[in-house]
C-alpha cells in the first residue's frame, strides 16, 4: 500500500482524530485501501496506547462511509471461495473487535451517511455522534441486496437491543434512517446541528468517559430482554418468521433466512462465537448464485442510471416548465412528480374541471404526507403552487417538457400534437406517455420527429420507480439523453429501449399476466394462481393488477394487436379469458367495482366466486409448474425482446424485467437463466418440459438453444 487513506492528528487535549478519505474515491467504502489503512491505523493505536486519551473517527468526505466496497464483493462472492470468503469477513471482525477493546474511548463523529459497512464501523466504538443534515442516512440495508452484514452488524444490534429488537427495527427492515430517526431507534447516541459541532461534541464525551467499555464486555452484561428460555425462543423466532413470511407474500428468499439464524444462533453464546455465527451465514449467502445474481443487479442499477451515452458537447437538461396533456390518473401522477421536483407543472385537460381533478390527486398526497408528519405544510403549499390547472393551450406557452397522457387513440394523440406544439419551446423536449402504440408513427403528429420520444410511465406515478424510454425510428441520441434526464430528475430509472408495438415492459406485463389467465383458462384455483406469483416472489399478484390496471384495457390491447395482425387466429386462451370476462361478464376491472375480484367502494373484498364455474373444470398441475410458467414465461419474453432488438443490452433486459416485475432476487431475467440449475441448457430442458405440457409459448428461442448448445450464458 503506498498511501494510508486514513489521516491521523493528535491534539493538545491528548485526542487523537482518524480521518477516512480515499483520494481513489468519491465516497470511502471498505476497499483493499480501507482494510489496510485500518490495520495499520489500529496497529499504531496498540503500540502507541499510552500517548493519547481517546479516539475520533470522522470522514474527510460529504459520505461517511458507503460500506463494503462491491467491486471487489462481487467477484469474491462469484468465486464460490468458502475459505477466501471467510478470512475476509473474519479479518474485518478482527480489526474492529481490537479498536472497540483498546481500553481507551472511541466516538465515531458521523458527518454523512454511513450505510452497510460503515456503521457496522461505528457500531464498534463506545458513541456514536451523528450531524442532523438532510439526506443523510444511517442503516444496515444489506438484506435489500440479498446479503446480511458481516463485520459484526448482526452480532452488535442484537447485543445492542435485544434479538427481537434488532431483527424487527433494525435488520429484517433493512431500513436506511436519518439521523434524528437514527438516534430514535439506537443506532446513534446523540445528534448535533451542524458539523462544526461534531468534533467538540466527541471530544466533551471522551473527556467526560476516559474508561469507556462496550456494554457486552462489561461484567455481568445479559442481552436486553433477558437470555430467553428454549420455549421463550421458540416463540419469539416462530413470530419473527411468521413476519417475515408475510411481509414477503411467502416468497422464500435466502437472505432474511439466514439473517434470522444468524440472529438468534448468536445470541445464545459469547460474543466469539456469535462473530464466527455470522460469518457462516454470510458464506452460506455468498456460495448461493442468487447472492451473486443480487449484487450484480445492484451494478446493472447504478449503471442503468447514469447518463452514458449524453452526446459529446450536451449540457445535462433540466426542464424549466412541464405540459402535461391529460389530467387523468396518468397525467396528475406526472405532474405530481414533476411538481414534487421543484419544476413549473401546466397540467392541461378538456375542461378546467377535469384539470382541477387531476391537481386534486396532488393535494390528496400532500396533505397525506402533512398529516404523518413527513412533509411540512410549507412544503406542501409550494408543491401545489407549482401546478397550474387549465383547459387553455395559451397556459402550455414556454414548457420546455411536453409529456402527453391522453387516452390511448393514435389519432386523438396525434391531433393533440398539432394543437399544443406550436405554443411550447421551440426546442421542447416531445413525449408520449403511451403504453403500448409505437413511437414513430405517433411522431407523424409533430414538425420535430427527431426531438419526439415515448416515455411510459406506469401506475401509479408516485410509487412505481421506473420509466421506459421508447426511441421512434426517428428519435436522435440528444433527445434520447435529454428524456434519461428528465426521469432521473423524478429519481426514477430510465430504461430506454428500441420501438415496437407493447415496447419492452408492457410485453413483460402482458406474459405475466397472460399466463395468470392461462392458468384460469385451465381451471386453476385463483388464490393457487396469485400464490404461485408471491411465492416466486413477484411484486404483485398478477390477477389483482390487471383488476387494478383494468381489464377493459387489456381487452383494448388485445383488440389493437389482432388489428394490427388483421387476424385474431392467434388469440389464446388466456386472451380469451379476458374477452369473456368483459364481454360476456361484464367484469371490467377495480374502477368497475367488479373483475377477477369483487370491490365495494373501491376496496377489495376477495375472488370472484364464479371464476371455477365460468372457467373449470379444473386440471391436475403440480404447484411448481405453476410457479415456473410465470418465471418462464417472462424470461422467455426478455430472451424474445433481446433477439428482436428491442432492448439493446444484457444490462438493460434484467434491469428492466426486474423493474417490470420479475423476481429481484434472480438479478433479473438472464441472470435467472443463467444460474438455472444446468444453466441455460438446464432451462432449454425446462422449458421444452413446460411447451410438451401446456403450448408453444414455452418453446426456447434460438438464441437461447444457441446458449445452451455452446456453453455461453445468454446475453454475452
Amino acid at each position: 500500500m503506498s498511501e494510508n487513506i486514513i489521516g491521523w492528528e493528535l491534539g493538545a487535549d491528548g485526542i487523537v482524530v482518524l480521518t477516512v478519505d480515499d483520494p481513489s474515491q468519491t465516497a470511502n467504502t471498505w476497499n483493499a485501501a480501507f482494510r489496510q489503512s485500518l490495520a495499520v491505523t489500529v496497529d499504531r493505536l496498540e503500540a502507541e496506547r499510552d500517548d493519547y486519551v481517546g479516539v475520533v473517527i470522522t470522514s474527510g468526505k460529504e459520505i461517511f462511509s458507503a460500506g463494503a466496497d462491491l467491486k471487489e464483493v462481487g467477484p469474491l462472492f462469484q468465486s464460490a471461495d468458502a475459505v477466501q470468503i471467510a478470512a475476509f469477513f473474519d479479518g474485518a471482525k478482527a480489526l474492529l473487535r481490537r479498536l472497540e477493546r483498546l481500553g481507551k474511548p472511541v466516538v465515531t463523529a458521523i458527518n454523512g451517511t454511513a450505510l452497510g459497512g460503515g456503521l457496522e464501523l461505528a457500531l464498534a466504538t463506545h458513541h456514536r455522534i451523528a450531524v442532523d443534515r438532510s439526506g443523510i442516512q444511517i442503516g444496515l440495508p444489506e438484506v435489500t441486496l440479498g446479503v446480511i452484514p458481516g463485520a459484526g452488524g448482526v452480532v452488535r444490534t442484537v447485543r445492542m437491543f435485544g434479538l427481537a429488537g434488532a431483527l424487527t427495527n433494525v435488520l429484517l427492515k433493512g431500513a436506511k434512517f436519518s439521523p434524528r430517526k437514527a438516534l430514535a431507534a439506537g443506532l446513534v447516541d446523540a445528534v448535533v446541528g451542524t458539523d462544526a459541532e461534531l468534533l467538540p461534541a466527541a471530544r466533551a464525551w471522551i473527556a467526560a468517559n476516559p474508561a469507556a467499555v462496550q456494554p457486552w464486555d462489561r461484567k455481568g452484561y445479559t442481552l436486553p430482554g433477558g437470555r430467553a428460555t428454549e420455549a421463550e425462543l421458540s416463540q419469539q423466532v416462530l413470530a419473527l418468521t411468521a413476519s417475515v413470511c408475510k411481509r414477503l407474500k411467502g416468497a422464500d428468499l435466502p437472505a432474511p433466512r439466514n439473517l434470522i439464524a444468524a440472529a438468534v444462533e448468536g445470541s445464545l453464546v459469547d460474543f466469539a462465537a456469535a462473530s464466527t455465527i455470522e460469518t457462516r451465514y454470510v458464506v452460506d449467502l455468498a456460495m448461493n448464485p442468487l447472492t451473486a445474481n443480487g449484487i450484480q443487479a445492484f451494478f446493472d442499477l447504478q449503471q442503468v442510471n447514469r447518463n452514458t451515452d449524453r452526446p459529446a458537447g450536451t449540457a445535462p437538461f433540466r426542464p424549466s416548465k412541464v405540459a402535461v396533456i391529460g389530467a387523468g390518473m396518468m397525467g396528475a401522477g406526472i405532474a405530481y412528480e414533476y411538481a414534487k421536483a421543484g419544476v413549473t407543472v401546466a397540467l392541461e385537460d378538456i375542461s378546467l374541471e377535469a384539470a382541477e381533478r387531476g391537481k386534486a390527486y396532488s393535494r390528496t398526497l400532500v396533505e397525506a404526507a402533512v398529516a404523518k408528519g413527513r412533509w411540512t405544510k410549507q412544503r406542501a403549499d409550494d408543491l401545489l403552487a407549482r401546478i397550474t390547472p387549465t383547459a387553455d393551450d395559451a397556459d402550455l406557452a414556454g414548457a420546455d417538457l411536453m409529456i402527453e397522457a391522453v387516452f390511448e387513440d393514435p389519432e386523438l394523440k396525434k391531433k393533440t400534437y398539432g394543437q399544443v406544439e406550436p405554443v411550447l419551446d421551440g426546442n421542447a423536449l416531445l413525449a408520449s406517455n403511451t403504453s403500448q402504440i409505437p413511437i414513430t408513427g405517433l411522431a407523424e403528429g409533430v414538425t420535430r420527429p427527431e426531438a419526439f420520444i415515448g416515455m411510459h410511465f406506469s401506475s401509479p406515478v408516485d410509487r412505481m420507480p421506473m420509466v421506459e424510454v421508447v426511441k421512434g425510428a426517428l428519435t436522435d441520441r440528444e433527445t434520447v439523453s435529454r428524456a434519461v434526464d428528465a426521469v432521473r430528475l423524478i429519481n426514477k430509472t430510465p430504461i430506454v429501449v428500441n420501438d415496437g408495438r407493447g415496447f419492452y415492459l408492457t410485453r413483460l406485463f402482458m406474459a405475466a399476466t397472460f399466463e395468470a389467465c392461462e392458468m384460469v383458462a385451465d381451471g386453476v384455483p385463483a388464490t393457487s394462481i396469485e400464490q404461485a406469483a408471491l411465492q416466486n416472489g413477484m411484486q404483485t399478484q398478477p390477477l389483482l393488477v390487471l383488476d387494478q390496471v383494468s381489464l377493459s384495457l387489456s381487452r383494448q390491447i388485445i383488440a389493437d394487436r389482432e388489428a394490427a395482425a388483421g387476424s385474431a387466429d392467434s388469440r389464446t386462451a388466456g386472451e380469451g379469458v379476458v374477452i369473456r370476462m368483459v364481454d360476456e361478464f361484464g367484469r371490467l376491472g377495480r374502477a368497475a367495482g367488479a373483475g377477477f375480484y369483487d370491490y365495494a367502494d373501491g376496496k377489495r373484498l376477495g375472488l370472484w366466486p364464479g371464476l371455477r364455474e365460468a372457467f373449470g373444470p379444473a386440471r391436475d398441475i403440480p404447484f411448481q409448474d405453476l410457479r415456473d410458467r410465470y418465471l418462464f414465461r417472462i424470461a422467455l419474453e426478455v430472451l424474445a425482446c433481446l433477439e428482436e432488438g428491442i432492448v439493446e443490452s444484457a444490462t438493460m433486459a434484467n434491469v428492466g424485467s426486474v423493474m417490470g416485475g420479475f423476481p429481484a432476487g434472480t438479478g433479473g431475467a438472464l441472470s435467472f437463466v443463467n444460474t438455472y440449475p444446468g444453466g441455460p441448457a438446464g432451462f432449454v430442458a425446462r422449458a421444452r418440459e413446460l411447451a410438451e405440457a401446456y403450448g408453444p409459448r414455452f418453446t426456447p428461442t434460438a438464441s437461447l438453444v444457441a446458449a445452451a448448445d455452446s456453453g455461453i450464458p445468454v446475453g454475452h
